[in-house]
């Protein structure tokens, strides 16, 4: 299947990404404050609902950057009480780890993640539900990141935890190029639906 790029066909997989990146990381950032933190209350409270959360101990979720879907209101959710919410931590420049947060520090990209040395490393195999950022999907829940590979590399370790995407409606794409190392979502939420 063709993915949604209007380029030329010759431009390979990792091109194809590249270009649909800079398509789908504009749509995010077209968005108002108000529809964003709208839609971020509306995507906690259908994952609150979902089974796959409410039979979760541990879930990892992410610190948004200003123009993503934001999961903070899913951690102050009633339905998160008694929950253990782990975020990741980039660890090198191709891996992250999954940490309880005891201190919080700016990351490597910007981003705010626990402080290794103040925070409890937990092991992937421990977490029940990992909610995934990402830059772009599609309705196969095939899920664009930006790039790096880390969730991509991670959520291979995560032997039981189902995995969502949280996103704005926005960021659907017809179809999108990917290759064997991509991780496909078990659902993807987004504002106006669950894929």
């Amino acid at each position: 299947m063709k993915a949604d790029f209007d380029g030329p066909v010759s431009l390979s997989v990792s091109e194809q990404k590249q270009a649909l990146r800079a398509r789908y990381l504009e749509a995010r950032r077209a968005l108002s404050a108000e529809a964003r933190k709208a839609a971020s209350l509306r995507v906690a409270e259908t994952i609150a609902a979902l089974p796959a959360f409410r039979d979760a101990c541990t879930v990892m979720v992410y610190r948004a950057l200003p123009e993503e879907l934001d999961l903070q209101p899913l951690a102050e959710h009633p339905a998160s009480a008694g929950k253990r919410f782990v975020y990741p931590c980039c660890v090198s420049s191709t891996e992250m780890a999954a940490m309880l947060p005891g201190a919080w520090r700016r990351g490597r990209f910007g981003i705010q993640e626990p402080d290794p040395l103040a925070s409890e490393e937990i092991a992937p195999e421990a977490i029940d539900l990992v909610i995934c950022p990402g830059v772009a999907f599609d309705e196969a829940r095939n899920r664009l990141g930006h790039g790096a590979g880390y969730y991509d590399r991670f959520l291979a370790r995560c032997g039981k935890a189902t995995v969502f995407m949280a996103a704005f409606e926005a960021q659907r794409a017809p179809v999108l190029a990917r290759t064997e190392e991509d991780v496909p979502m078990d659902r993807i939420i987004t504002e106006k639906a669950v894929y």
